[in-house]
């Protein structure tokens, strides 16, 4: 088994083994082929269990897909799992490494699933709530502190940086124009000179304000 098709890295939905298993056939099957194309036998075959099983934890085929979609793309916790006691640069070159590390790993499962939202708009939904939390866990692991205002413009900011990381990801995995190097020093120049812009915007609206 490749590297890009075996258990999301992130995720383990449940305590029950199976149902990972089940996710990991899904995301395999559902990258390989057009979604009409994928069967339940065929998955249920691939995780080593029964379609009663599949049909029991994921209900229809759909609700197995968008499962998979979530498995694949929602960003956990970051507690414990990348270093707290550096500056913001460093946190940002952290946090970028660890995402392009994911997108690696997982190759072109990770962009299957990242671009399945096209004319969908039930997995377009899921993909947006992805991009939410990721921007949400990215701007903690951050330590980002700000009034409502500040963290709205910043969690926009964050999002749109997650369209370039997908888009850098499909340069280094589809495309390999880029190296993994080359792709992390971009993403991270880009994050750090996003949040600066971020910053300096705050001091101009401050002054402003004091006129």
């Amino acid at each position: 088994m490749s590297a890009e098709t075996t258990e999301p890295r992130w995720r383990r939905l449940g305590p029950d083994a199976r149902r990972t298993d089940i996710l990991v056939a899904a995301v395999r099957h559902f990258t390989d082929r057009p979604f009409p194309e994928v069967g339940i036998a065929a998955i249920a075959e691939d995780a080593g269990v029964t379609r009663a099983l599949v049909h029991h934890y994921f209900g229809t085929k759909r609700g197995l897909y968008l499962a998979s979609v979530r498995a694949m793309m929602f960003v956990p916790a970051l507690d414990g799992a990348l270093p707290t006691d550096v500056g913001r640069p460093e946190r940002i070159r952290a946090i970028v490494g660890w995402l392009m590390d994911v997108v690696e790993q997982h190759g072109r499962s990770w962009l299957a699933m990242a671009g399945s939202g096209a004319g969908d708009p039930e997995v377009q939904a899921v993909l947006d709530e992805a991009d939410d939390l990721a921007a949400e866990r990215v701007l903690d692991y951050l330590g980002f502190a700000g009034d409502a205002a500040q963290l709205r413009d910043a969690h926009a900011a964050v999002r749109a940086f997650g369209g370039l990381a997908k888009a850098m990801g499909r340069e280094l995995v589809e495309r390999r124009s880029l190296t993994g190097d080359q792709a992390r020093s971009l993403l991270s120049s880009a994050l750090e000179a996003m949040l600066d812009d971020l910053d300096d915007l705050d001091d101009l609206n401050g002054l402003e304000g004091l006129d």
